[in-house]
């Protein structure tokens, strides 16, 4: 009778300690890294030759932890002669994109000798062209692309790898 006492009382001692255990698995759980954001900013030098062909030359970036604040001025959809940045993944997969307005055309606001505004447009020969945007993470290379028709098809105009 003692054995089954003792027999007994091990048995609902186990039951216990299994309904009152945890149900979450104990496997190793990797946590998903929050990466802080960063900002990238770029200058290149920008100019057309005779033919009216755009050239660009890279003259250095910056990277920096931090975030833009919201700014809805980026257009959409560009016009000929506009250009397009996009950020590429390590496979050249296009990961996020937006347009810059033709660095090269000028338009000017002034007071001319009747105090009326006027504007005007000036076509340089070359500029500098210096932006910032938000750094996705897979981001391995920016291309700056020049858009040549009204159905925004473009050509590449250069490709810059981060390191």
């Amino acid at each position: 009778m003692y054995k089954l006492l003792y027999k007994l009382v091990i048995l609902s001692v186990l039951l216990w300690s299994v309904a009152c255990a945890s149900k979450k698995s104990v496997g190793i759980e990797t946590p998903n890294e929050v990466l802080p954001p960063k900002l990238i900013f770029l200058n290149y030098k920008i100019s057309k030759d005779a033919n009216g062909n755009k050239n660009i030359e890279f003259i250095n970036k910056i990277i920096a932890d931090g975030k833009l604040k919201t700014n809805n001025s980026n257009i959409k959809h560009g016009a000929i002669g506009d250009l397009k940045c996009l950020q590429l993944d390590k496979d050249s997969t296009e990961i996020t994109s937006f347009t810059i307005q033709n660095p090269l055309n000028k338009h000017i606001e002034f007071l001319n000798d009747s105090l009326i505004f006027e504007n005007k447009k000036i076509n340089l020969k070359s500029a500098p062209l210096s932006f910032r945007m938000p750094l996705h993470h897979k981001t391995k290379f920016i291309a700056i692309n020049e858009i040549t028709d009204s159905l925004q098809n473009s050509s590449t105009l250069i490709i810059t790898k981060l390191d």
